[in-house]
């Protein structure tokens, strides 16, 4: 008697429902409940003898149901040989079953052979092979191999670099999340700054310092810590994971990574090259280092470092060239610097290597009755030596004295500060005019001997005297342009030419307070020339009396004055002209908000005429027509809506146009800066990403955002996926920080282009958002670019194009057979000729036929 059930039944979380139909025995069902209490529903209960295969999980209770084997004659009773260790057995009615639990720990596959015999327990039937796989489950919680840890990390070391591990074992199958671990860092003692300064990679289990570590951990203020850590199976991806604890003490110690210290090299080294000069080392072995300038622009640099972290000079250094190098040294591992660069002072320190060295021919001027001891001039020679030093420290003797009259040693020069004096008061210009001296100039190590000419004046015993001491009057109109010269005048001196005592100087000594003309002196002939130095203005003065003088740089001798012949006089008329209006500013700056409603007050230009004229103002290059001027006092207000992002600063000009026939006019600048609000969503800089296929997993593209206000919030920003379920399950976004990334979600995408909705938000004031529409490939690579094959476009041709075709197809067949024919034709009519020039004889004609 067969019985006949319908069954539902749930499969690894999946609910599958269908028509079972089991042929068992009433004496079965207990196996029956126990086979549907597994909730497999993909094998059959029953079946032929055959090669089967089973997934079992470990644990489960005795007395567990496989399948059961149905057989029929010659085969009367089953035998089971193989792996079954006392376990899996047989019963006579072909049922496969488990007396006790599998252990995968132990065993993980069992391999079995099944026979059928006859009645006489011969094999008819078989042997099959019969797998049993057992399935893990977590009944081992983690172990460290440890429970307690020992390390050291340097003070300084660079975040994230581990400094050592911790490692935990699990007896279950890796290969599952049963045997995954996890490792979490629950938190250290002490922790003065309420931050982790320590952190462990939850995948293997490496510890090291985080970024506050690397700020804050330092041996003087404390030394050791205790890190309290644990490790998860399940990944640490569920609350029945079993977890395990250990204990890790950590010594901070002194860092290593310090500078050198000042260096000191003396300049022109003789000693081979190169020379080290300095010592740098990191906290841990394997680092390399590098150099480079400090100063802007960089220079290159005569050092170089080694793997050792040596310093070395390079080549003999010049102070007079430079006389100090900085310069910063990094810690380098697989290109990733490991910590702050170490600064590298060096200095260059002096010898004597430079001799003193003259200037151009020093000339000094004495006038002939100067008195001894009077001071002539201070002669002063340069070494190149270090300043203030016994190097630079340069001494003065006169040698000689060239020529040697009226008598020798007329100078004196002071060996410590050169100053030279007159020491005999015997000069005469009638017997010698000038003298020169030669002065030794010397360090501690070298000598330079140097030239110094006196030239001896004649004494100012002459005034200077005007040609005539009126110029009479001019008229000027007020726009003469400054710099003209309106007039020339002329004073004579009878002191030696081309000296301090005959050298005329023109000044405007009265009727001239704001210096409104200049006088120019011609030093060849000493002719001078009067010219405007600023703007006429006839409303303000408009005429000007001038009194002139004429006098040398040199002092007079005593008893010797100026006199009117040393004085001129000038009148200057200045007529009006009509001028066009004048602002009081040439330029106006307004600083406004982008967001000011129509008609807000800007600015007010004030511009006046200098003749009194009523003035009218307008806006000039006013493109956008975003101000408007009240053209009766230059009032400016905003006459539409502004916008930074579109032009800033607005620059127009503002027109100030006299009501006269003549409508002169005169321009100002005004500069509308306006400033930013937040009125602009963000948007995408770059519209289109890619990923390579097929996917591998954990790929993600950076989403290059910008916003156009000026105050960017995209540290701010917020990013959330918008559409369907399809988006939603296929692609994520995320955000590390500043930037965001979009990733997929499964790694069996096909090659095509797909558009994802993102909606991105400033969170400014007031917070602006959009949704942007990114274009994702995912397509096939080539050398780490986006390879999208160009599909071939077969166009058809239109019923036109078809009707073109064949009409000129017919025209070509027509050009052709109407060559032939053409050609025929011809050929036919020279042959007839050719038989009437040759007639045949009956005999051809008649083989011809």
């Amino acid at each position: 008697m067969y019985n006949k059930l319908f069954v539902t039944c749930k499969f690894r979380g999946h609910k599958r429902e269908g028509l079972k139909m089991l042929k068992l025995y009433g004496v079965h069902i207990l196996y029956l409940l126990l086979v549907l209490q597994q909730g497999d529903c993909q094998v059959q209960i029953d079946g032929p003898l055959e090669n089967k295969n089973f997934y079992v999980k470990e644990g489960s209770q005795g007395g567990m149901m496989l399948y059961r084997f149905i057989f029929q004659a010659p085969v009367v009773s089953l035998r089971l040989t193989g792996d079954t260790d006392g376990i899996i057995e047989i019963v006579s009615d072909g049922v496969l079953y488990l007396n006790k639990a599998l252990d995968w720990e132990t065993k993980k596959v069992h391999k079995l052979q099944l026979e059928g015999l006859d009645a006489s327990g011969q094999r008819v039937k078989g042997p099959y092979s019969i797998t049993i796989y057992v399935e893990d489950i977590n009944d081992n919680p983690p172990e460290f191999e440890k429970g307690e840890y020992n390390g050291t990390v340097r003070q300084n070391s660079r975040a994230g670099k581990p400094f050592m591990y911790i490692k935990a074992v699990d007896r279950d199958d890796p290969n599952t999340l049963n045997g995954q671990l996890s490792y979490r860092l629950r938190t250290h003692f002490p922790n003065p700054f309420q931050v982790m300064l320590f952190q462990v990679d939850n995948v293997t289990g490496a510890i090291s310092i985080t970024n506050a570590g690397h700020q804050y951990l330092d041996p003087a203020q404390e030394r050791s810590y205790l890190l309290d850590v644990e490790v998860h199976d399940m990944a640490g991806q569920s609350i029945n994971a079993y977890t395990d604890s250990a204990v890790v003490n950590v010594i901070v110690l002194e860092n290593l990574w310090k500078s050198p210290g000042p260096v000191k090299i003396k300049e022109n080294s003789t000693e081979p090259h190169p020379i080290s000069i300095a010592q740098v080392q990191w906290n841990y072995p394997g680092a390399y280092y590098e150099i480079s300038s400090k100063e802007k622009p960089p220079i290159k640099l005569p050092f170089m470092v080694d793997s050792n972290g040596t310093i070395y000079v390079t080549q003999p250094l010049d102070r007079e060239k430079k006389e100090s190098y900085s310069f910063y040294v990094y810690a380098k591992e697989e290109d990733v610097t490991l910590s702050y660069p170490l600064t590298v002072n060096v200095t260059v320190e002096d010898i004597n290597d430079n001799p003193p060295v003259c200037k151009a021919l020093t000339k000094f001027e004495v006038q002939e009755n100067e008195v001894a001891g009077n001071y002539i001039g201070t002669f002063q020679a340069s070494d190149a030596d270090k300043e203030d030093t016994v190097n630079s420290w340069l001494q003065y003797s006169l040698l000689d004295q060239n020529p040697k009259i009226p008598v020798d040693n007329l100078f004196r020069i002071d060996s410590g500060t050169g100053i030279i004096n007159l020491i005999r008061s015997a000069l005469n210009r009638q017997e010698a005019s000038n003298y020169t001296l030669k002065v030794e100039v010397k360090d501690p190590v070298f000598k330079t001997v140097c030239d110094v000419q006196i030239n001896v004046i004649d004494i100012n015993d002459q005034i200077p005297i005007f040609e005539k001491t009126d110029y009479g009057a001019l008229t000027l109109p007020e726009n003469k342009q400054v710099g003209t010269v309106i007039v020339e005048i002329q004073a004579t001196d009878g002191d030696e030419p081309f000296t301090g005592s005959s050298q005329i100087i023109y000044t405007v000594t009265n009727g001239d307070p704001n210096n409104t003309f200049s006088i120019r002196t011609d030093p060849k002939t000493n002719r001078g020339y009067v010219a405007i130095n600023k703007v006429l203005d006839f409303e303000t003065t408009p005429e000007y009396s001038l009194d002139i003088s004429a006098t040398n740089p040199e002092p007079l001798v005593p008893g010797t004055k100026y006199n009117s012949s040393s004085f001129a006089k000038l009148k200057v008329y200045v007529t009006d002209v009509d001028e066009a209006p004048v602002f009081l500013q040439k330029t106006y700056t307004a600083d406004i908000l982008e967001n000011v409603t129509v008609g807000t007050f800007v600015t007010t230009a004030i511009a006046y005429d200098p003749e009194g004229v009523e003035t009218r103002y307008t806006l000039k290059n006013n493109n956008r027509n975003w101000l408007r001027i009240n053209p009766l006092n230059g009032s400016i207000y905003t006459a539409a809506p502004l916008d930074r992002e579109t032009e800033s600063p607005y620059v127009v000009q503002i027109v100030a146009i006299e009501q006269t026939r003549a409508f002169q006019s005169s321009t100002a600048q005004l500069t509308l800066n306006l400033k930013d609000v937040n009125d602009n969503p963000p948007q995408l800089e770059k519209d289109s990403v890619f990923f390579c296929h097929p996917l591998k997993g954990n790929e993600r593209a950076k989403i290059d955002v910008n916003d156009p206000d000026v105050y960017t919030h995209i540290p701010k920003f917020s990013y959330v996926l918008m559409g369907d379920n399809t988006v939603q399950n296929t692609w994520n976004v995320s955000k590390d920080g500043v930037h965001a990334y979009i990733s997929p979600k499964n790694i069996n995408l096909e090659e095509k282009t797909y558009e994802v909705p993102i909606k991105i938000n400033d969170n400014g004031r007031p917070p602006m958002e959009g949704i942007v529409y990114l274009k994702v490939s995912v397509c096939r690579c080539v050398e780490g670019r986006c390879f999208i094959p160009i599909e071939p476009v077969y166009e058809f041709p239109t019923v036109a194009t078809a009707i073109g075709i064949l009409v000129a197809v017919l025209i070509v067949i027509g050009v052709i057979l109407g060559i032939v024919f053409i050609h025929l034709k011809r050929k036919k009519q020279s042959q007839q000729i050719s038989s009437k020039a040759n007639p045949a004889s009956p005999a051809e004609l008649q083989n011809l036929t």
